[in-house]
């Protein structure tokens, strides 16, 4: 079985990635498309150079990886944004789709402290929902997970067709060995941790409420189809 995760970013999608990667069951594979979409898009990221050189470019390429059946199960992290018009998306027929929400409060609040002027297209709350109507699948708001994460992956798990496996909870520290090179930029505070962090407390103020206009349309509409605790 495949398990395709999509979100944008800063939605506990690198934790996510462990929780499945501390499965024996479970191979992981972490944002394959990055290299392609910063090749065609020409987009100006952090680390942009050693991540084109360390993924291939070509997206028919990363499609056939994704492709290719697992051992067991594989748990593959995608940026929802990450696939351009034209990008080939017939790698996906047949997988369980999984869709991490965030309050964007929150997303552009920890996205800013990575990466200045965000735009929506950035944090890919719009491309998102354009993904989910195309494709469907479950939806997982990561606050509810955060409350309660035993329960709450239990309750996906059974969704996806797989046993919940306790595991899920506890990942070493210091990264995994399925790590993007990005992660020297972005994965600091995950690899800090072992585990998900506690419930989420108020939310932060921003200083984008351009920003935060734009992004809740599409975080309600997914709200609305997500998974109950």
């Amino acid at each position: 079985m495949r398990l395709i995760a999509w979100s944008g970013p800063r939605n506990l999608s690198t934790a996510m990635m462990y929780a499945f990667g501390s499965r024996p069951d479970f191979e992981v594979l972490d944002e394959p498309f990055y290299a392609a979409f910063l090749k065609a898009s020409g987009a100006d990221h952090p680390m942009r150079d050693a991540v084109l050189a360390d993924q291939p470019t070509d997206p028919e390429e990363v499609a056939a990886i994704c492709a290719a059946p697992p051992k067991v199960h594989s748990y593959q992290k995608h940026m929802a944004h990450h696939m351009l018009p034209g990008f080939p998306m017939g790698w996906a027929e047949g997988a369980v789709h999984l869709h991490l929400i965030r309050h964007p409060a929150r997303v552009i609040a920890s996205y800013g402290a990575k990466r200045a002027e965000a735009t929506e297209a950035d944090i890919g709350f719009a491309a998102q929902a354009a993904l989910y109507d195309r494709i469907g699948g479950l939806v997982l708001d990561t606050g509810d997970l955060r409350a309660d994460p035993p329960r709450m992956l239990a309750r996906l798990c059974a969704e996806a067709g797989v046993a919940y496996d306790p595991a899920m909870l506890r990942w070493p520290a210091g990264g995994h060995a399925a790590d993007g090179v990005w992660a020297a930029h972005w994965y600091g505070a995950v690899h800090r941790s072992t585990g998900f962090a506690g419930p989420e407390g108020p939310l932060p103020e921003v200083d984008r409420p351009d920003l935060l206009a734009a992004a809740m349309p599409f975080y309600r509409a997914m709200r609305s189809r997500a998974l109950q605790p």
